[in-house]
């Protein structure tokens, strides 16, 4: 899947074509505006050029006198026409002639550009005079300022106003892009609300992004790992059921024989073995209960750090005194610092699964030995390669239990909720050692 499209170019490449089909539509929009903006100014200063020239004749304008101050609508002949006034004065500053709606300023020998106040009330004019070659003649002209920001507002409002429109068309078309972008993680999320956890059925979903096809093989992987592991629930239950059933139907048994026994009859050796077969059923029951809270720290409790030598120095001192007493020698063996995230009530019920294996399996005056390897990453516990017929203390059989793979079961549960694995040295060097390896 090296070569596979990703979903942030997928939607990358949605995004930005359509950011630039609205950028290309607004930009083509503003363009032509300012064009026909643009002749149609054009077309007012032709307007207004021509009504000047219309009252021109002779050596004057026609008539002398000003026009009403408001030019009637019927003579506009543009919508950007403007209504400009002239007024031409003699050297000495007498007036020649004048045209248009604007009162008459004072004669000044200054030219170039002026906003002058002119009638009462006063009102702002924009004005442009000039002196002619000779100097014999001075000429103004006149624009309204009031007139003149009515045709800049109109102007300002026919180009601005594509981009009132910008905000929602930009909003809909990314909504529209976004959403077809993200079709592919759309499909995958009802593929997975589809997905039944009761049948180990993958996902039937090929994507052809790498992100996403990541993430439906995490997903297929998860599925196919719980799967395997409520078979593998479902196995050892069914195991253990069939190991508790077992004894307490010979409790069943062993306590209907002592009851329908003669008073006075009744043997040690079948106490014994009611006893035994009680203990056999209270250690299936104890692993039973060992495997249902291993499952539950693995999903409802925080790993914390676990120093395991610490922790096979204190098993270890509170054994020592049990072997003792069966004949048996049980030592610690340190390798080095080992601490691991984890739980410590969990990885002590590993230790102490092994270390209590190792003393029902080992033979009398044999040395169960725990060792600790730190640049290794691994724990073990070692005894006498005796097997599972080794005679137990006190001769019962509850100890077989262990003996039949349950502990051990125990004990690889708790080193998959690790990280870790059990491996098994069987009679290598004259020993059995059963080492959880780290990773």
């Amino acid at each position: 899947m090296s070569n596979a499209p990703t979903l942030t170019r997928h939607l990358l490449t949605w995004t930005l074509g359509a950011l630039v089909l609205v950028w290309a539509t607004f930009i083509g929009v503003g363009y032509l505006t300012g064009q026909h903006e643009a002749d149609e100014l054009t077309d007012g200063h032709l307007a207004s050029a021509s009504a000047l020239l219309l009252a021109y004749g002779g050596n004057g304008f026609v008539p002398t006198t000003p026009v009403p101050a408001t030019t009637p609508p019927e003579l506009k002949a543009h919508d950007y026409q403007q209504s400009m006034s002239v007024v031409v004065w003699d050297a000495a500053g007498k007036v020649v002639t004048r045209f248009g709606a604007a009162p008459l300023p004072d004669f000044s020998a200054d030219e170039g550009f002026a906003t002058l106040p002119l009638g009462r009330p006063a009102a702002d004019w924009r004005t442009f005079s000039r002196w002619d070659a000779r100097h014999d003649r001075k000429l103004m002209v006149l624009l309204s300022l009031r007139e003149r920001d009515e045709l800049a507002a109109d102007i300002a409002e026919q180009v601005s106003e594509p981009g009132l429109w910008l905000l929602p068309v930009v909003a809909i078309v990314l909504g529209l892009a976004i959403r077809r972008g993200l079709r592919p993680l759309h499909d995958v999320t009802s593929a997975i609300h589809a997905l039944d956890v009761h049948h180990a059925q993958p996902l039937a979903l090929q994507p052809r992004h790498r992100e996403l096809a990541g993430t439906v093989e995490a997903i297929n992987l998860l599925v196919e790992r719980y799967h395997a592991g409520l078979a593998r629930e479902r196995a050892l239950a069914g195991e253990l059921a069939h190991e508790l059933r077992t004894p307490l139907a010979a409790l069943a048994l062993q306590a209907r024989a002592l009851r329908d026994a003669p008073s006075g009859q009744v043997s040690a050796q079948d106490l014994a073995r009611l006893e035994a077969e009680a203990l056999r059923a209270g250690d299936v029951l104890s692993h039973l209960l060992a495997l249902a809270r291993a499952s539950r720290t693995e999903f409802e409790e925080a790993a914390q750090p676990v120093d395991l030598a610490a922790l096979a120095g204190r098993l270890v001192a509170e054994y020592a005194p049990r072997a003792h007493a069966g004949g048996r020698e049980l030592a610690l063996l340190e390798g080095g610092a080992l601490e691991v995230d984890g739980h410590a009530l969990l990885l002590e019920l590993a230790l102490r699964n092994l270390v209590e294996n190792a003393l029902h399996h080992s033979p009398t005056g044999s040395l169960v030995e725990v060792q600790v390897n730190g640049p290794g990453r691994w724990v073990q516990v070692s005894d006498q390669a005796a097997g599972p017929s080794a005679p137990a203390p006190g001769g019962g059989e509850a100890v077989q239990v262990l003996g039949m793979g349950l502990g051990h079961r125990v004990v690889e549960k708790i080193a998959a909720v690790h990280g870790a694995r059990l491996e098994l040295d069987d009679g290598t060097r004259g020993r059995t050692s059963y080492r959880l390896v780290f990773a």
